[in-house]
């Protein structure tokens, strides 16, 4: 018997791995370069855990729907249930997300409405102080609008009504996988 085939069957094998080894390294070289680092894809602390508890919260309630409309801060919006319980207009849920956290944490449920996420319940409060910010729009332009319709949350640093805030945007979705709205907690910088 030759030792000549299992030569060239050896090397051929170790040709293969050998390919197989560079490939596999050019991928991982490549999604570790388009891959966010680890410190800016962790959300804050305080923020993971206020959106945690308020999502927990509603989920005991029931699933998330759109049905009807009514008036929020002046604008005609989808009204927002998780079971039986409106979201629109009512301030329970978010108040509590503050309590909980005692420094300052905000909380804020957005109703998509054509284009468009309308804050229908909130605690965040208009820049002069008038009151709360029903009624007003998560920024169409901005980088959390962007990550949301690519179906990510956003944990960062943004701009609300004029203040910078450390925050966190997560998609509300109907049982049928539709975004109908967002949760968002954070607090002033």
């Amino acid at each position: 018997m030759s030792a000549r085939p299992f030569i060239a069957r050896s090397l051929l094998v170790n040709r293969k791995s050998f390919l197989v080894e560079i490939v596999a390294t050019g991928c991982f070289l490549a999604a570790s370069m388009l891959m966010p680092s680890t410190a800016s894809a962790q959300a804050d602390p305080r923020v993971a855990k206020s959106m945690a508890s308020l999502k927990a919260m509603v989920a005991n309630l029931g699933a998330p729907r759109l049905e009807g409309k009514e008036p929020v801060g002046g604008k005609d919006a989808p009204i927002l249930y998780f079971g039986s319980t409106k979201i629109n207009n009512t301030f329970e849920i978010v108040d509590v997300i503050s309590k909980e956290d005692g420094k300052g944490m905000t909380a804020t449920f957005f109703v998509k409405s054509g284009d468009e996420y309308i804050r229908v319940s909130t605690n965040v409060l208009k820049p002069d102080g008038s009151g709360r910010a029903i009624g007003t729009i998560l920024d169409p332009n901005g980088k959390v609008i962007a990550k949301i319709k690519e179906g990510q949350p956003f944990y960062g640093e943004v701009m609300i009504l004029g203040s910078p805030y450390i925050a966190g945007y997560e998609q509300i979705k109907r049982a049928g996988g539709d975004v109908i709205g967002i949760y968002y907690v954070g607090y002033k910088k």
